[in-house]
């Protein structure tokens, strides 16, 4: 799952992890990665200048397009998840959590949405599932060739205690106890533990990765985005377990569906 810490204000500002350069993250841009313009919703005046809104079909709770799934209507009428909002055509939105999709294709919402008669593949959720790792696993390799991400336990608890780092990542499947000692280099920092290690080691380009740092900048604040909308895919690991239910109320609870 993805866990925001409180800033710490002991830390220093630091220009990155191994960066050599405050240009290292150049040319991204502020929203996550190719994300497009689209028609907003019309908000309150107090919130005309807030992130543009989008409305799940399903649930009915609106929340900001970041936070959401877009599919679209392809040529043949198939449903096409688009996670980067780059195609064209009317937008379909749906909150980002497999059970809301699932939802979706019980109740055949999709065709409703589109006021047209659909086809929905039967791996939809799955699809969309793994582009979304996919999109996670590419800001991390971007990171690590900008040199704004390292892997590894000593370097990892090195860049932590020099506050050089803004997200912590720990694979899903690490072994517990050294979870927890790199948690206590940096208690108050987000974590990202949705990946496994041989997707981290992907990413990195290395055969083993269970602990790595993302320094500060906008890559980690995309890879915070991406993370969110992969978290209503996978389940919490083992340390969660035992919050998890009143986190997944809440959660519900928030996006208007009750305790599903």
């Amino acid at each position: 799952m993805v866990r925001r810490g409180r800033r710490d204000a002991g830390c220093r500002r630091g220009r990155g992890v191994g960066a050599t350069s405050e240009t290292a993250t150049a040319g991204i841009p502020d929203e996550p990665l190719d994300l497009a313009s689209a028609a907003s919703l019309e908000v309150p005046e107090d919130e005309a200048l807030a992130e543009p809104l989008r409305r799940c079909f399903a649930t009915g709770a609106v929340r900001p397009k970041t936070e959401l799934l877009r599919f679209v209507v392809g040529p043949d009428g198939t449903i096409v998840p688009d996670v980067a909002v780059r195609l064209p055509g009317r937008g379909l939105w749906l909150t980002a959590r497999r059970d809301i999709i699932e939802l979706a294709v019980a109740k055949r919402l999709f065709g409703r949405a589109a006021r047209a008669s659909v086809t929905v593949p039967s791996d939809l959720a799955e699809r969309v599932e793994r582009l979304l790792r996919e999109r996670c696993c590419d800001l991390i390799g971007f990171a690590r060739r900008s040199g704004l991400a390292v892997a590894g336990f000593e370097k990892v608890r090195k860049a932590l205690r020099e506050g050089e780092a803004a997200v912590l990542l720990a694979a899903s499947d690490g072994g517990e106890d050294g979870r927890e000692k790199i948690r206590a280099c940096a208690p108050d920092l987000p974590l990202v533990d949705l990946l496994t290690a041989a997707e981290l080691a992907a990413a990195f380009g290395r055969e083993h990765v269970v602990h790595a740092v993302i320094g500060r900048g906008r890559i980690g604040r995309a890879l915070m985005g991406e993370a969110a909308r992969l978290s209503g895919f996978r389940e919490p690991t083992e340390t969660e377990t035992g919050r998890g239910p009143r986190e997944r109320r809440r959660r519900n609870a928030n996006d208007g569906t009750g305790t599903i």
